[in-house]
């Protein structure tokens, strides 16, 4: 005798964590009577990080819900932007997010980085001990029931990254205000104060200077800078101005 199944469909936003099949059919998925639809819809391969609301033949379900043979379920992705209540909003990269967390950071958002792999127990644990939205590519790492908050970052590619977390998370930007070396923040400094440590040419060239409160690293617009403003200037065009 066959157990019970559910049919389960998924919204567009999410067709990029199924396999083919299950975006054009849905998924059918066997029930038990215990395990609840969260497990169910996280055994399809959607980390509950990336899903909104829930419905049993139309009926709205939490993912505590244990659901019945028959049932139709849909499952809706995070309504965007999407509101984290709880803490400030900052953010945790995983290893494998480099780049994007350098760009948060050069637009002033709090986004710590972990430059080695401490792995994903340790990851989990930050996240809840510092209230910081986890940002990653590995599903395994957002289904870890620890975690404070996550977001699955569903492209490969910085520009698409960044403005996928800029526009699902909607956090302030103040550009220019943040250490992209270690996170912390910067405060404006006289060139005396600074100028034992910078070279003759810097010091000849360059009058507006930072400091990062933590780490002590020095920052100016120097000749790489253009790119950097061409990322602040596309940010702060798309995302500058929403409402809170």
């Amino acid at each position: 005798m066959h157990p019970p199944e559910i049919r389960i469909r998924f919204a567009p936003e999410l067709h990029p964590l199924l396999s083919a099949r299950r975006r054009t059919e849905g998924a059918v998925a066997a029930v038990d009577g215990v395990s609840t639809l969260g497990h169910v819809v996280e055994s399809c391969g959607t980390p509950l990080t990336e899903v909104g609301a829930l419905t049993a033949d139309g009926r709205p379900v939490a993912f505590s819900y244990v659901p019945r043979g028959g049932e139709s379920v849909e499952v809706a992705a995070v309504t965007r932007p999407q509101r984290v209540p709880g803490a400030p909003l900052r953010f945790l990269l995983d290893v494998h997010l480099g780049t994007l967390a350098r760009r948060l950071q050069l637009l002033g958002v709090d986004a710590a980085y972990e430059s080695e792999d401490i792995g994903d127990p340790a990851l989990a644990a930050r996240s809840a001990a510092e209230r910081r939205v986890l940002l990653s590519r590995d599903r395994g790492l957002l289904r870890r029931r620890e975690i404070w908050a996550g977001g699955f970052v569903y492209s490969d590619r910085p520009d698409e990254q960044l403005r996928d977390v800029l526009g699902r998370f909607a956090p302030p930007l103040a550009p220019w205000t943040r250490c992209t070396a270690c996170n912390g923040e910067l405060e404006s400094v006289g060139k005396d104060e600074v100028a034992a440590g910078l070279d003759g040419g810097t010091r000849r060239t360059y009058d507006v200077f930072a400091r990062c409160t933590r780490c002590d690293r020095v920052y100016w617009r120097g000749a790489h800078s253009d790119h950097l403003e061409t990322i602040v200037a596309g940010a702060l065009a798309e995302f500058g101005d929403r409402p809170r």
